[in-house]
């Protein structure tokens, strides 16, 4: 029984988050500088001969059969399983598949690490590498942008189905008609290894959808001050870009903090009083900037702290409702193998 798996990277968004949306991209042309980390989306798929789809996601506590046929209806339970389905039936296969696939994430649902996105990616992937599709990085990535958010529906940007298939760290330029041009960055093992050691993240345990914050922030791109805002979180991403390959950790610092102002001008509930009340209890507490990650409101914020002060900042915050995450960076995107 053949079986295959995969395994494909969260991101951690330094820069230019919200730029890669198609309302501003379109006419704007976005830019976007993110990272991926070890903490991950994995699948398993198992190739069965009964006629049967088992969809499992037990992180989740789903687990659905379906008798294999063309398409699979939309019903409100595990739709994004379904959607990818369809689309390799559709586009490749032109006939049923019998197989079951199982899920997890390492971190919990609407953690801002691009999770949706990064399981779309996974999923492509191990239907990739089974069934021999020809697809390359660029190819799935779109895909899993299609699927996501025209298949579905679901509103949000591009960057994290590039960032989940591609790995590493990556400067992003997102234009109209769902062109993406992603450029690979360089960075040097020391660089990495010192914004590591400066870097904190912790889980509020605050979950929210991304989907209804990025609705929220549709109703507010039309000009004044939140589309300056947008301008300005775009040109924080070629400054923190610079930043980064110098190793200018305050500029970073600084620049982290200028787009989380940004991000609160464009829309006000990408905060609470939670968050603003774990923002300064970690500021007073060695920290010196920081900001949610992703589309905010809830999930996991990231702190750059002087390094000599992180472990007091690790214990004073795991005291609070949430917890804080090890992680490192990582070179690779999503891999797949067969056993």
């Amino acid at each position: 029984m053949l079986t295959i798996r995969s395994q494909t990277p969260l991101r951690l968004g330094l820069a230019g988050g919200g730029t890669d949306i198609n309302l501003y991209c379109d006419k704007y042309i976005g830019f976007v500088l993110n990272a991926t980390i070890s903490l991950y989306i994995h699948c398993t798929l198992i190739v069965k001969n009964d006629g049967l789809i088992v969809f499992d996601s037990p992180d989740t506590h789903q687990k659905f059969e379906y008798e294999s046929k063309e398409r699979l209806e939309f019903d409100g339970k595990l739709d994004i399983f379904k959607a990818i389905y369809n689309r390799i039936v559709k586009d490749f296969t032109h006939k049923p598949l019998s197989f079951s696939l199982h899920t997890y994430s390492d971190v919990p649902s609407g953690s801002g690490l691009g999770g949706s996105s990064t399981l779309v990616v996974g999923i492509i992937k191990a239907f990739v590498e089974w069934l021999n599709l020809p697809l390359g990085d660029y190819e799935i990535a779109k895909l899993a942008y299609e699927i996501e958010r025209e298949d579905l529906g679901i509103v949000g940007g591009a960057q994290d189905q590039y960032a989940a298939t591609f790995g590493g760290f990556n400067f992003m330029e997102f234009y109209k008609n769902k062109r993406v041009i992603v450029n690979p960055l360089r960075i040097k093992n020391y660089i990495a290894s010192e914004l590591e050691a400066r870097t904190l993240l912790y889980f509020t345990n605050i979950t929210r959808e991304a989907k209804d914050i990025e609705e929220h922030k549709k109703g507010k791109l039309g000009g004044g001050k939140s589309l300056e805002a947008m301008h300005a979180i775009k040109e924080d991403a070629v400054k923190m870009k610079e930043s980064l390959f110098k190793a200018d950790f305050k500029t970073m610092a600084k620049i982290l903090g200028k787009s989380w102002q940004s991000k609160k001008i464009i829309s006000e509930i990408v905060s609470n009083d939670e968050l603003d009340r774990i923002y300064q209890l970690a500021m007073k507490n060695g920290a010196y900037s920081g900001k949610t990650s992703g589309a905010g409101a809830g999930g996991f914020m990231f702190f750059m702290v002087e390094p000599t002060e992180k472990y007091r900042l690790i214990e004073l915050l795991n005291k609070e409702q949430g917890y804080v995450q090890d992680f490192s960076f990582t070179k690779e995107g999503s891999k797949s193998w067969r056993i």
